[in-house]
């Protein structure tokens, strides 16, 4: 969204319109430092009209006070693009840290939780062998085996190889009675730390959401700033060229520029609507040959549609309402890996697709986007929100890429944004990250789990 543009008469004295420059100037200095906020500056810029620029040219101190202006209002829609871009990517990079500390944490506890578990499991099972071996001895006397041996009898020496026995079952009885103990203990102890991870994830997760809604707002102003410099900058660089030189030339530069400006906006919507079509029509005809091998399948069941081939254009699935996200081969996997950019051995939280710079990035599935913006190292950054702990994240998107906004409903296939290698990227190529309970999995096993493979 960018800011509404005010034109207002332009004043005739060279005072006031040094006042006004002076407060053109505040205001700037005032979006600036607003930044860290929630919400872009209200007071919006007031730009010169044509007719201000007609009116200055008569004398010539208003003339030369408006090159001033116009020369000074192009510098700040400049700066405060940049300003805004760069805050957008300060907050981006925090926000990555932030994220990859609660990702970090979730699958800690995760991991706690999991071997709790399993030696709660193993305890339960030493314990009811225990109780086996307590039932057995019962069985076979007990106590009372070792008081006929002490009485004697012409039994005795079978009586005596009776209480060998059940002291061997007796020990054995013990051991595994102290290993279920042991076992019990561990899985007290795993699941204390997994309370006490839970909590600590607690903190990480909310520290990451306030980081996330300080990179969203960051990246909406860098926007704002980005399409009034678009909106404004060729108007006023026409009228500084207006009263600089000749009038009628410029302005006929200017229409023309216009026009071929407005031609380009055309194409560019038009392109965007056949690909949404294509797009469509690529999931109809999916979800038709779905159906198709769903009927064929008898009263048996059918057999799971087979996974996608590493070359399946972006939006091929298996009627599971899960979609590949991407054209291209797998060029990097998930796990512990050397960046190629900074050579630090790191978590690699996703998997590449090397695919063509500028083709379609779609959902993987239904859900709704919850971020659109700078993300340190993954550079431009989208992630949507499937529902039920399941989230899809896309990095290294283009610069200008960006095909959906923040809170937009979305669904498998739609056009989300273009590839690109923005951030710590070597080339173009989609990182797709699958999350689950607030850690990252590998996303060729989730994906393959829901009949789409790479």
């Amino acid at each position: 969204m960018s800011r509404s543009v005010v034109t207002a008469p332009r004043p005739r004295s060279a005072s006031t319109a040094r006042r006004r420059m002076l407060a053109t100037g505040l205001a700037i200095a005032g979006l600036i430092g607003t930044l860290v906020l929630d919400a872009p500056a209200a007071q919006a810029a007031t730009y010169p009209s044509w007719d201000d620029v007609v009116a200055a040219r008569g004398k010539e101190s208003a003339k030369q006070s408006q090159i001033v202006e116009i020369r000074g209002l192009i510098s700040g829609l400049a700066d405060d693009a940049e300003a805004a871009r760069a805050e957008a990517e300060r907050l981006g990079a925090e926000f990555e840290a932030a994220q990859r500390r609660a990702l970090r944490a979730a699958e800690k506890e995760q991991a706690l939780r999991k071997d709790a578990e399993d030696h709660a499991e193993v305890a339960e099972a030493s314990a009811a062998q225990a109780g086996r071996f307590a039932a057995q001895m019962a069985r076979s006397g007990g106590a009372d085996v070792t008081t006929s041996v002490i009485t004697g009898g012409e039994d005795a020496r079978d009586l005596l190889y009776d209480l060998g026995a059940l002291s061997k079952l007796s020990e054995q009885a013990e051991r595994v009675e102290t290993a279920a103990t042991t076992d019990a203990s561990v899985a007290r102890s795993l699941t204390n730390q997994a309370d006490r991870a839970a909590l600590e994830l607690k903190d990480l997760a909310q520290a990451a959401q306030d980081r996330m809604g300080e990179a969203q707002a960051a990246s909406d102003r860098a926007q704002a700033a980005y399409d009034e410099q678009e909106t404004n900058k060729s108007r006023l660089e026409a009228q500084l060229a207006s009263l600089v030189s000749g009038r009628a030339t410029t302005e006929a530069q200017y229409e023309m520029g216009e026009r071929i400006r407005k031609a380009e906006e055309e194409r560019r919507r038009r392109a965007l609507e056949a690909e949404l079509a294509r797009q469509a029509q690529q999931q109809r005809e999916a979800a038709a040959a779905a159906a198709a091998a769903n009927q064929g399948g008898g009263g048996g069941g059918s057999a799971p549609a087979a996974p996608s081939t590493g070359g399946s254009a972006p939006g091929a699935g298996s009627g599971s309402g899960w979609v590949r996200p991407a054209g291209g081969w797998i060029t990097s996997g998930y796990g512990v890996r050397v960046n190629p950019v900074s050579g630090v051995v790191r978590m690699h939280d996703g998997i590449d697709l090397g695919s063509g710079c500028s083709t379609a990035i779609v959902a993987a599935s239904s859900g709704t986007v919850d971020y659109v913006g700078p993300y340190g190292g993954y550079g431009n950054y989208v992630r949507i929100d499937h529902g039920n702990g399941v989230k899809t994240a896309y990095g290294h998107i283009v610069n200008g890429g960006f095909r959906v906004s923040p809170g937009q409903q979305v669904a498998a296939g739609t056009l989300i944004a273009l590839v690109g290698s923005t951030g710590n990227s070597t080339g173009c190529h989609l990182h797709f990250e699958t999350h689950v309970g607030g850690g990252t999995v590998d996303p060729v096993s989730f994906m393959g789990a829901r009949g789409v493979g790479f």
